[in-house]
């Protein structure tokens, strides 16, 4: 996965990308959310890899796995 994510703040803002794109790990993640199929997005994206797909489906996992803290600001 580290090898097909990257986060580079010229690129897209700074999001986390699939590597040699600007398609963000975001945008993978709502189509799939969305219910389209590995086979779908693929389909629209023909630079794209099941791999680049699963790399972005561990990414989101592990962020996910990270501590968050919910704290009053004002």
């Amino acid at each position: 996965m580290q090898n097909q994510i990257t986060i580079h703040p010229d690129i897209c803002n700074g999001k986390p990308t699939i590597v040699g794109t600007r398609i963000t790990v975001q945008t993978i993640m709502e189509f799939l959310e969305a219910g389209d199929s590995p086979e779908n997005i693929l389909e629209d994206y023909p630079a794209l890899t099941r791999e680049d797909i699963y790399a972005c489906m561990q990414f989101a996992a592990k962020l996910m796995g990270k501590h968050f803290e919910i704290k009053k600001i004002a």
